[in-house]
């Protein structure tokens, strides 16, 4: 790999796997903010600097993804105004209490009336009751990362596929701030399951709404859920390559522990009474490859893993 390959193509090129690279977050809070997004586009965009940092503390503290959205298209620097309306998602992702909320604000800073705290435990109906103008989704959205000014790839890959999804789905795939994972554009992210995918095309992200529809995942390019650290999601992975189990609600992490700094034992058991233990190992490797385009190449890490089944602690749900 060289410093001048995109970060995208140097991660293909290294065979850089996907699992476990999702970040960590229980709950995702996306706010539309039309026109043009810096790199930190909460701080860095046409929305209040002030109120940006504000949700940006509130979501830190209660395990939640904060993010801007726009529709796909041009964005030219003709934006909404504060006082203007736009659409906020705010989304839950445990598979035992998985929902996401829709609706319109009035103006931006009506969304500091959101009670984090319910959101975080999930608890939707509090989370309703602090904001009334949001009512309960009942398809999935899929948020495309395009944002350039952060990464180029995600521009130069996410931007055609939101677009090109955004032709079936129209009301339901957005332009999305940040992702994480710049390297495997186009990435997005599926809410209310908080599941990522990566190297997406335009027909890879379809399948992943379709699918949606039908209450399962795509396993190809599938970078983890959210809902669990990194290790976790790799776990929850290797079950359902094992298994071929493609339901969204099916699988949860029960119990993950670290035995060692790159050692962990995670539990995770199916709604029918099946459990797994999955010993996970992540290693440095001598291929370098570059996380983003703006950084310098370093070691690529790599997760392995071991799975048993065993005794779950519940009984079938």
């Amino acid at each position: 790999m060289t410093a001048t390959t995109s970060c995208s193509a140097g991660s293909v090129l290294a065979g850089e796997q996907l699992a476990g690279s999702a970040p960590e977050a229980l709950a995702w809070v996306a706010l539309e903010q039309s026109g043009p997004w810096g790199p930190k586009a909460l701080t860095d965009s046409h929305l209040d600097k002030d109120l940006g940092r504000a949700i940006e503390a509130d979501a830190a503290a209660h395990r939640t993804r904060p993010s801007l959205i726009r529709r796909p298209g041009r964005h030219a620097d003709a934006h909404t105004t504060d006082g203007d309306p736009r659409r906020l998602l705010v989304a839950h992702t445990h598979p035992d209490h998985t929902w996401l909320l829709e609706g319109t604000l009035d103006r931006p800073d009506r969304i500091l009336d959101l009670d984090w705290a319910a959101l975080e435990r999930g608890d939707g109906e509090a989370v309703r009751r602090s904001l009334p103008q949001l009512a309960l989704a009942d398809r999935s959205h899929l948020l495309v990362c395009t944002n350039g000014t952060r990464d180029l790839c995600c521009a130069v890959a996410g931007r055609p596929v939101a677009a090109g999804v955004a032709t079936r789905f129209p009301d339901r795939v957005w332009e999305v701030t940040h992702t994480s994972g710049h390297r495997f554009a186009a990435t997005s992210v599926l809410l209310p399951a908080g599941t990522l995918h990566g190297r997406l095309d335009v027909d890879d992200a379809t399948g992943v709404l379709e699918a949606a529809d039908r209450g399962e995942t795509v396993l190809e390019g599938s970078r983890g859920r959210s809902t669990w650290p990194a290790p976790a999601q790799v776990a929850e992975l290797a079950v359902r390559e094992e298994t071929g189990e493609l339901s969204l609600s099916a699988l949860r992490v029960v119990a993950h522990d670290a035995t060692s700094e790159h050692d962990w034992v995670t539990e995770v058991e199916h709604v029918d009474g099946r459990g797994w233990r999955v010993e996970t190992q992540a290693r440095a490797s001598d291929v370098h490859r570059a996380e983003s385009c703006a950084k310098a190449l370093k070691p690529m890490t790599y997760f392995t893993t071991s799975l048993s089944p065993v005794e779950t602690r519940l009984s079938p749900r």
